[in-house]
């Protein structure tokens, strides 16, 4: 069996998959985070950062696409060792014993469904902006007199909708639930956890996962409260 056969079609080769995949989105959405959170900088700071990435081109897509295949991967593999874990236990336990299994891990794909559903949503109101066609005429000009997109102005005027905000910091809160749990599954998985520092790789899950929450949180926060302003 070839080495894709063997990822796609042994449980142990999809766990792996599965875990690489979580991974790799999970270094995205850190970046992404870290890129957003040049809002409280100069607004050349983040519309620089947003023009250099426009101007990967065809490179920006190609990212996108192998980010895209890693979530597409990601779900499909979820769903499948749902169902065949499923059909492992066709009846419920009488007694559900739940020692080690954290109510993170519990709910991992009513938690998962819900980011899966705010993905499109996120990409349409800021990268394909249909909401707001006008977003794409927000220019702001660099100090170099380059005439670039206005993201900053866009962030502000996109989270000054506060329902916007609220279902915005929903999502990330329980984008960063799913992660608590996902992170330690995939570490142990790709056999970077044993029983010497398993509390110590757990509570710094959690303690990563709040700070990604609280950090994504203060940014429509602070558009809310006037600390950011165009």
């Amino acid at each position: 069996m070839n080495l894709l056969g063997y990822l796609f079609k042994s449980s142990i080769g999809r766990k792996f998959l599965m875990a690489f995949t979580g991974l790799v989105l999970f270094g995205f959405v850190a970046g992404h985070l870290a890129g957003n959170l040049q809002i409280f900088l100069p607004p050349a700071r983040i519309n620089a950062y947003a023009h250099m990435l426009e101007s990967l081109g065809a490179g920006l897509w190609l990212i996108r696409a192998f980010l895209l295949l890693c979530l597409v991967i990601h779900v499909w593999l979820a769903i499948q060792l749902t169902l065949e874990n499923r059909a492992a236990r066709p009846q419920a336990y009488g007694v559900e014993h739940v020692n080690r299994a954290t109510l993170a891990s519990r709910l991992m794909a009513r938690t998962g469904i819900v980011v899966l559903a705010f993905i499109p949503f996120h990409l349409a109101h800021y990268t394909l902006r249909v909401s707001h066609p006008g977003w794409s005429e927000h220019t702001f000009r660099l100090a170099d007199g380059t005439l670039v997109r206005d993201v900053h102005a866009m962030m502000i005027e996109g989270f000054g909708n506060w329902p916007v905000s609220v279902f915005y910091i929903v999502a990330v809160g329980i984008l960063a639930y799913h992660l608590s749990h996902g992170i330690v599954s995939s570490i142990q998985t790709i056999g970077l956890k044993n029983e010497r520092w398993t509390a110590q790789v757990e509570r710094l899950s959690v303690a990563c996962c709040w700070l990604y929450f609280l950090l994504n949180a203060a940014i429509p926060l602070a558009v809310l409260g006037g600390f950011v302003r165009a």
